[in-house]
């Protein structure tokens, strides 16, 4: 038996730093803590990916990062109408529809599928767009380091990093569109109030929107 016992160690704590992290999220009005867990992926480096098809891919296959991302969602984007009170160029996020309309003009918007923030870390107002980054390096800010001290201080931007492909940073806030290593949560409320679109949809937003871009979150 105590041959087999640190071979058993080892497999124990193997599949403990391949699993996600668990951590509460603490309700930032009530102060209590949230009944669902969530977590953060940071993939490791040999991560599985697929190609980006052709028909939908807004990504450079001739960038080593661009030419494979994670499964995309199974959201899609489309041109919709729009007869809302925003001009073209703006971006209107609804977090009840967990969609994001970027504004055309003419009657008409590109529609995407969206995760925003989970309960306690929804927001609405009005921001702009003042930095964008391609491939962003990603440092957790100090108040989602206190809820989670498991998570790196830093990490290169990449396709393990939670920010994916592109951001788009808000403001003065602690908010960004961005991409995402986790394409299954789009559509779900699970950020920390960040607004997370597949790598191809985000890439697609990036070309649009420019800095200044007025960013309108609606709960």
């Amino acid at each position: 038996m105590r041959r087999f016992l640190p071979a058993l160690v080892g497999l124990i704590g193997a599949a403990a730093c391949a699993a996600p992290a668990l951590a509460y999220e603490i309700d930032p009005l009530t102060r209590q803590p949230l009944n669902d867990a969530l977590t953060v992926r940071v993939r490791p480096q040999a991560v599985e990916t697929v190609a980006v098809p052709v028909a939908n891919a807004s990504l450079n296959p001739a960038d080593p990062l661009d030419a494979a991302v994670p499964q995309m969602s199974a959201i899609p984007r489309e041109t919709v109408a729009y007869n809302g009170p925003y001009g073209a160029g703006t971006i209107v996020v609804s977090t009840a529809e967990r969609r994001l309309y970027y504004v055309m003009g003419g009657g008409q918007a590109l529609r995407y599928g969206v995760g925003v923030g989970r309960p306690g870390f929804t927001w609405g107002g009005v921001q702009t767009i003042t930095m964008k980054r391609e491939w962003p390096d990603w440092r957790p800010p100090s108040t989602m380091l206190r809820r989670r001290p498991d998570l790196p201080r830093y990490m290169k931007g990449g396709i393990e990093n939670p920010l994916g492909a592109r951001a788009m940073y808000l403001g003065g806030s602690i908010y960004r569109i961005h991409g995402s290593n986790e394409p299954e949560t789009i559509g779900t409320a699970v950020s920390s109030g960040c607004i997370r679109m597949t790598n191809d949809d985000v890439t697609d937003l990036y070309t649009r929107a420019k800095v200044g871009t007025k960013v309108v979150v609606q709960r």
